[in-house]
């Protein structure tokens, strides 16, 4: 059984590689550069339900919820595993109670966040439900250049961290999908088969119950399978440009007593975890559409408050290509 890495935690020429290395700087945060999809890769619409017609908090319905009892049971399952982090929620590098978690199983990446949001269940069950609430939530990424919203699925153009045209951007599609939506339960995701630089089997599932009036517990996890092309990708861009980038979890101290935190392909997943993490808190905590100043402000303070992971761009120059790409 592949190991789970909690925080805290004590084929081709060099013109291939150094291709592959640039496409990774691009790519392994959902994006890819210009042409780098294959001829028959095409981006592919999961499999869903018709749903109600897309916009904030409008529920798309897919395969039908599980019973209530199924909901109640994965509800307490969630409160049960939330109990067993406390202490870890209340001691941690993050300075508030959130714990990540991290695992590499065969082809397959996987990061997790589990945390309590300091906003009502039911405010938070509306923001993760509906497809332009979706869009919302994930254009505050970096690498997300335009998304627009379908009855039950996204298309989005992701590309590089910088200011890119939207068509030069990589095409994908993610359907989008509500598994439970209780007053006590909420399940919702998305996923899409294929991505960029041979990764596939994306998804992005979120489940949320309430702790008090006035605060939630959130579990969000990413994970996407990595094929042959993104493993030589992966390896060539550690080795260069992400030779130097982190994550979260610690793997003992350094020489001068500092931590010492994970890198290769776990940091690389930590890393955009926590990016699309702390897009949902945004969101929720301003999800009208007048406040979209306010949401792009809040989430670049939210990752600034990390800069050794994080850090990418300065604030104008971030909240500049946001207010472009949204327009999209």
């Amino acid at each position: 059984m592949a190991p789970v890495h909690r925080h805290p935690v004590r084929a081709g020429g060099p013109r291939a590689i150094a291709l592959l290395a640039a496409s990774l700087a691009l790519a392994l945060g959902l994006a890819a550069p210009p042409g780098a999809r294959a001829a028959d890769e095409t981006p592919a619409t999961a499999a869903s339900a018709t749903s109600a017609p897309a916009g904030e908090g409008a529920p798309a319905k897919a395969a039908p919820p599980p019973a209530a009892s199924s909901a109640a049971l994965a509800a307490s399952t969630l409160r049960i595993h939330f109990d067993r982090l406390r202490d870890e929620l209340a001691n941690n590098q993050f300075g508030r109670p959130l714990v990540m978690e991290s695992t590499q199983k065969d082809d397959r990446l996987i990061g997790e966040v589990f945390a309590r949001i300091d906003q009502p269940f039911p405010a938070i069950s509306k923001a993760l439900q509906g497809t332009t609430n979706w869009c919302s939530i994930l254009i505050l990424h970096l690498n997300v250049k335009r998304c627009h919203a379908d009855a039950d699925a996204l298309d989005m153009a992701l590309g590089r961290k910088y200011d890119q045209p939207a068509e030069d951007a990589y095409k994908l599609r993610f359907a989008y999908r509500l598994d439970a939506a209780t007053p006590e339960y909420l399940k919702a995701g998305l996923t899409s088969h294929d991505g960029p630089i041979g990764t596939h089997d994306y998804d992005i599932s979120v489940e949320a119950v309430p702790l008090d009036a006035s605060h939630t517990i959130i579990h969000m996890a990413y994970s996407y399978g990595v094929g042959t092309a993104a493993k030589l990708a992966t390896h060539a861009y550690l080795a260069t440009t992400g030779a130097d980038k982190v994550g979260f979890s610690t793997d003992g101290k350094e020489a001068d007593g500092k931590p010492k935190f994970v890198g290769g392909v776990r940091g690389l997943i930590e890393r955009n975890t926590m990016r699309y993490y702390l897009a949902i808190e945004s969101y929720a905590t301003y999800p009208a559409s007048e406040q979209l100043d306010k949401r792009l402000a809040d989430w670049f303070d939210a990752t600034e408050r990390y800069p050794r992971q994080l850090h990418e761009l300065e604030r104008d120059a971030y909240l500049s290509m946001k207010h472009e790409e949204v327009r999209r």
